[in-house]
């Protein structure tokens, strides 16, 4: 069974920090891209940052120079650092994972409050 186990969210006050991680389950063979994605109440689903298997990113810019995506290959799991919060931050954040098939699966859902 395919498993996407995400950790790290939480309530945090605007400038704090937090820490999303994504581990995928063995199963999923062909990993290229891991990445995140966010839903705020009434929004649509938007890409955060994904990190692809050779190391290459991509952000979004209301992110860049904010949000650092890494990945640990051995381990499949996927990181966000998320420095300096921003209320307009606050959204339920998916884990995402493309394999090289175009295969894509998700994670259930962390939820990230940023607020005062």
């Amino acid at each position: 069974q395919v498993q996407l186990v995400e950790s790290g969210g939480g309530l945090v006050q605007p400038g704090g920090s937090l820490r999303l991680s994504c581990a995928a389950s063995r199963n999923i063979l062909g990993i290229y891209t891991m990445g995140w994605y966010r839903q705020a109440p009434g929004k649509q689903r938007e890409l955060v940052a994904d990190i692809a298997t050779g190391g290459s990113t991509n952000y979004a810019d209301s992110v860049k120079g904010r949000f650092t995506i890494s990945r640990d290959n051995a381990n499949n799991t996927v990181y966000l650092q998320m420095n300096k919060l921003k209320p307009e931050d606050t959204a339920v954040y998916f884990c995402n994972v493309r394999a090289w098939s175009g295969q894509r699966y998700w994670g259930q859902g962390t939820q990230v409050s940023v607020s005062s």
